[in-house]
């Protein structure tokens, strides 16, 4: 059987007090595992992060300046298959997690039930998390399963792993976060998801990432949105579209009844032209979708090439 390398990547903002301790808390000998290496992604930090992982004679890559977690994951999975990546798992630096529990995580790709897993919190142990974070981590997640299709318990979890393949048609647009943008980018390129049970450790101090629910509502929701129409732009399209076309014909109904009946429009004019606008606006929407389709599939070709030239490093 061909020797399999697993890296642990950790993106770390300002994490100083628990770096060390997650580094240290990762299991170096894991069944069918032949090596074990971690990788610490340093998205700008102003503190002693980088310092205090390299301490730990671990690899550590640094961003010049904070780009954000979206960009530091994306900068992450590409040094972890550099580094020659088999699995690579993703576990956050402030030690909420349980990294005892990565032998569980990638026993699905192990035996090749999976492409992604899932470290999921509300199918686990919960320490502790506030209620406007949990009702926010629930619509989200609801969010997310309504327009994959993927059906996850815990869309925004950052305890999961992935494959060499998963990880090679993965890339992350969004600069703030890459929860639900890679469960999307799963779905578009059936890629097989799937779930564990997480334990989940009360926080010391304030997430650095969820600065307000509002802030990450914001962002979390531009990024579905951006999802839906990226990889599934005409069922958008035309929904919409639909959606003011059958307006303009309900409306126009009763304008065309009295056409055939009298002969005139006089009446109901006003009505006549708001269906005349509702069904040539919806119209124009439906074309729309169809021309973000064929973008859509130039868009495949593109992430295709990428794909080869990435799995050829």
């Amino acid at each position: 059987m061909k020797p399999l390398k697993l890296v642990v990547m950790i993106p770390a903002y300002n994490e100083e007090e628990t770096i060390e301790k997650v580094i240290r808390s990762v299991p170096r000998r894991i069944p069918r595992i032949s090596s074990v290496e971690v990788l610490v992604i340093d998205d700008g930090s102003t503190d002693a992060t980088a310092e205090r992982a390299l301490r730990n004679r671990v690899t550590v890559v640094r961003n010049t300046r904070n780009r954000g977690l979206g960009a530091t994951f994306q900068r992450g999975l590409d040094a972890a298959l550099a580094m020659g990546a088999d699995i690579i798992v993703n576990t956050d630096a402030d030690d909420q997690y349980d990294q005892a529990q990565i032998p569980d995580l990638i026993a699905p790709i192990l035996d090749g039930r999976a492409d992604i897993v899932l470290g999921s919190r509300f199918r686990g142990h919960i320490e502790h998390m506030p209620l406007r974070k949990r009702l926010g981590n629930r619509f989200a997640t609801f969010a997310v399963r309504a327009v994959s299709g993927v059906p996850v318990s815990d869309a925004q979890t950052g305890f999961r792993a992935f494959s060499r393949e998963a990880a090679l048609r993965t890339q992350v647009q969004s600069t703030y976060t890459y929860t639900q943008e890679t469960i999307l980018q799963a779905a578009a390129h059936h890629l097989a998801v799937t779930e564990i049970p997480a334990t989940f450790k009360k926080r010391a101090g304030e997430s650095r990432l969820i600065s307000s629910l509002f802030t990450y509502a914001k962002h979390a929701g531009l990024t579905l949105l951006k999802g839906s129409l990226n990889y599934r732009p005409l069922k958008v399209f035309l929904f919409i579209g639909a959606i003011f076309f059958l307006l303009g014909f309900a409306l126009g109904v009763r304008v065309l009844a009295h056409y055939l009946a009298t002969g005139l429009v006089t009446p109901y004019l006003p009505s006549a032209i708001l269906t005349a606008i509702l069904i040539i606006f919806g119209f124009q929407i439906i074309v729309i979708g169809l021309i973000a389709e064929m973008i859509k599939q130039q868009r495949a070709v593109n992430e295709e090439n990428l794909y080869i030239a990435k799995s050829r490093r």
